[in-house]
């Protein structure tokens, strides 16, 4: 027999036993497929199913979104090892060797497996909830979501920032929400000719005229600092954190209005220059 004859054999052979394999197998192939996918579909369903339930329940909405994602990463594992076993995969071997790529992964995964526990401990010991204005990272915004291993913040430029778990569990947060209010620090400086006195009456009357300032705590206006152009004076209302902004934008507007009013120069700076003549 020639090579050629040889080779066309084997060729048809490997045709033969590729055939028998396929139609052995393609049919579970094809199960499997259909069962992923209708798995998905069902997970997804299921997954919105809780989250809702939870938002009728009036749980805790820094809760659901966690939530929901653990129930779904759960249900796809459970769905992958039913696939893995329907195509013929070994269960408790597959199981077995999960285990032990579990441990590898887990090394390189130390990132991963740090923010998934940092969620744990958020969701444990809640030092924010969605709708909180917290600092963190070096970042401030609105808590809108807690997902397993981000916290997803809005910041007042609208921007989405994306945080990692285990930093925010591992380093200082500051909460503005949690107390219910805030307070806005601002700085005026007024020319060394004006009246002190008048000037805290002129500063206070803004702030006592401002319906989003709290009247309690009790506004403060105090000399801060005599700098080098002018006298400056501390101005320290308190706000829901929410409108921290308008208090912000909308105090320095009427205090520049009021000091006009009242003819109180804010001076430019300038230096006293003194030529000698020899």
């Amino acid at each position: 027999m020639s090579t050629i004859d040889t080779s066309i054999t084997q060729l048809e052979t490997l045709t033969m036993k590729a055939y028998e394999l396929g139609l052995a197998y393609a049919p579970k192939l094809v199960l499997s497929i259909l069962t992923l996918l209708i798995g998905l579909w069902i997970i997804s369903g299921i997954s919105k199913l809780v989250q809702a339930s939870m938002v009728r329940s009036k749980v805790d909405p820094t809760l659901i979104p966690f939530m929901g994602s653990l129930v779904s990463w759960l249900l796809k594992v459970l769905l992958f090892i039913s696939v893995a076993s329907m195509v013929g995969v070994a269960t408790t071997s597959f199981i077995a060797v999960l285990g032990a790529a579990g441990l590898a992964i887990g090394l390189a995964l130390q990132g991963s497996l740090a923010n998934f526990a940092g969620g744990v401990l958020i969701m444990i010991f809640k030092p924010y909830k969605v709708g909180d204005l917290i600092e963190s990272q070096g970042h401030l915004g609105v808590v809108k979501e807690v997902q397993i291993f981000n916290t997803i913040l809005l910041s007042p430029q609208s921007k989405r920032i994306i945080i990692p778990n285990g930093s925010t569990s591992n380093g200082s947060v500051v909460n503005y929400s949690v107390e219910g209010k805030i307070r806005v620090d601002l700085t005026v400086g007024v020319s060394y000719d004006a009246d002190i006195d008048q000037t805290k009456a002129v500063l206070m009357d803004v702030l006592v005229n401002n319906d989003k300032v709290m009247q309690e705590p009790a506004p403060f206006v105090g000399l801060s600092e005599m700098a080098d152009s002018s006298v400056n004076f501390a101005v320290r209302p308190h706000c829901l954190p929410e409108h921290y902004w308008d208090v912000y934008f909308s105090v320095n507007e009427a205090m520049k209005k009021a000091l006009d009013k009242n003819a109180i120069t804010i001076p430019f700076p300038q230096r006293d220059v003194h030529l000698i003549q020899s």
